[in-house]
């Protein structure tokens, strides 16, 4: 295999993203084994800064476990940990990730009901409420940041109102963990599942998740979890700064590198400082554009990602075709979730492109990609 082959192009889709130079150069720092002593040099960090950065005080009930595989194996685990034979889940859905985590119920067997809103739409309390009356579940799946439209969900308040019909609140986060303030002492999930291969700047490996008390005391009730999907198994390891089965030990050395850059160089303030002006700097971008529209509400666009409706006559395999142009100067462009592309146009409705802007993409990048992508999208609309 030829390696001077393989294209190093700058990604501005929404995952996998672009992996700094020294996390790179941390993937060649020595293995080591999982259960010596030696792990706990990268794993006893890694463990007080992913609790750091979700804005978790020393003296948290709060419990961190880093899940091997992705981010859906820490939504798995969760759908299979925290609702028994007799629970029912709700899911909310404001996009496919929503969807997505409905799936992981209905194909684990549970009782499962779903609420969903139409693409672009951002979930809504009064529906919530409602669909909380009727259906009295035991655990609600949420989705903090939806990653194919661009919406970023009001979770402080649905987990609020969970709690108060008396259930489980479980957050998907996998794309603004490591781009925003989670402040979890303030939203109070009872799980919030996320990964590193989004806003924290690394390669797909770990899923990783944030679990209250009542989590906990619930995971232990629950019959017939599997293996690596038991919540409890992984806190129990997780307690002996390990993980359940054995990690990549590569991945292990660029997550330690990487949380201590976060924290103690470029620092939290700045880092969701960054990610804020870079969207609304896309913003500023589309709204030059004439007949271009950002997709997600207004007080309701991520922080980390731009999902954009293109006009007549564009179409989705124009947006393919512009993905193309975009290689071929150096660019990675995404054209648009293809299953929410096919709905949107078998509707009627114009298709979507999505602009990522997290993890370690900086404003100069920004920039430089935005200055070649204008003249491409003009041109292609005629």
């Amino acid at each position: 295999m030829n390696t001077n082959d393989f294209t190093d192009l700058k990604l501005f889709i929404t995952g996998p993203t672009y992996i700094r130079p020294e996390v790179r150069n941390a993937g060649s720092l020595p293995e080591f084994g999982h259960r010596d002593s030696e792990a706990v040099k990268r794993f006893g960090p890694i463990f007080e800064n992913l609790a750091a950065l979700a804005g978790l005080p020393e003296d948290s009930d709060y419990q961190v476990a880093i899940i091997n595989g992705s981010g859906t194996c820490a939504m798995e685990t969760t759908v299979r940990s925290l609702a028994g034979p007799d629970d029912i889940i709700l899911s909310v859905s404001v996009g496919a990730f929503g969807d997505l985590f409905h799936k992981l119920a209905v194909t684990n067997g549970k009782n499962t009901e779903t609420l969903h809103y139409e693409p672009g739409q951002a979930m809504d309390l009064a529906s919530l409420e409602r669909a909380l009356d009727e259906v009295s579940p035991s655990l609600v799946l949420l989705t903090h940041n939806e990653t194919s439209t661009g919406v970023a969900n009001d979770v402080a308040a649905a987990v609020a109102l969970v709690h108060a019909h008396g259930a489980l609140a479980a957050v998907d986060g996998v794309s603004i963990f490591g781009g925003a303030p989670i402040d979890l002492p303030q939203m109070q999930p009872d799980i919030y599942a996320t990964a590193t291969q989004k806003s924290l700047g690394l390669p797909a490996g770990f899923g990783i998740a944030f679990v209250s008390p009542r989590a906990v005391a619930k995971a232990e009730t629950v019959p017939h979890k599997g293996w690596i999907t038991d919540l409890s198994a992984h806190l129990g390891r997780a307690a002996k700064k390990q993980t359940l089965t054995t990690p990549n030990t590569t991945l292990a050395n660029q997550l330690a590198i990487q949380l201590d850059y976060i924290l103690n160089e470029e620092g939290m303030e700045n880092r969701f400082r960054r990610h804020i002006e870079m969207r609304d700097r896309v913003a500023e971008f589309i709204e030059s554009l004439d007949g271009f529209e950002l997709f997600a509400p207004e007080g309701y666009r991520s922080p980390t990602v731009t999902c954009v409706q293109v006009p007549q006559p564009l179409k989705a395999a124009d947006l393919k075709n512009i993905k193309e142009t975009m290689r071929a100067r150096g660019y990675l462009f995404d054209p648009g979730y293809g299953k929410l592309n096919t709905a949107m146009e078998d509707s009627g409705r114009q298709p979507v492109f999505r602009i990522g802007h997290m993890g370690d993409t900086t404003m100069l990048m920004l920039e430089e990609f935005l200055a070649q992508l204008g003249p491409v999208l003009k041109e292609a609309r005629g």
